[in-house]
């Protein structure tokens, strides 16, 4: 069974800096593309970023461009997302997932985790 943990979520000033990690377990980690998507309330769960198995093919949503960096180490089974400049709109959980098949930035991902809350405060 696949199991992805977030962590490193919590309470930012806007223009503060957050890394989130995601942990996984029971496959084989390093064939697999992974993604970062979030989910603000009243809102509809949107791609954040996105990178493949080998790091070589990276995507991210217009809203993050330039200020997040998506990387992943293979030995640790570890995705991380480093968020920059942090802006208010930015709160919301922010969920990893894994899936079958080549990257894509897109919501079409298998293996999800429980989320962590990113808050950042104007």
């Amino acid at each position: 069974q696949v199991q992805l943990v977030e962590s490193g979520g919590g309470l930012v000033p806007a223009g503060g800096s957050l890394r989130l990690s995601c942990a996984a377990s029971g496959r084989t980690f390093s064939k697999h593309p992974m993604g970062w998507f979030r989910q603000a309330p009243g809102r509809e769960r949107e791609f954040v970023a996105a990178i493949s198995w080998s790091g070589g093919s990276i995507y991210f949503a217009n809203s993050v461009k330039g200020r997040f960096t998506i990387s992943r180490d293979n030995a640790k089974n570890t995705v991380y997302l480093q968020m920059n400049s942090l802006k208010p709109e930015d709160t919301a959980v922010y969920y990893c997932a894994s899936r079958e098949g080549p990257v894509v930035a897109s919501q079409q991902y298998d293996y999800w985790g429980q989320g962590t809350q990113v808050t950042v405060s104007s």
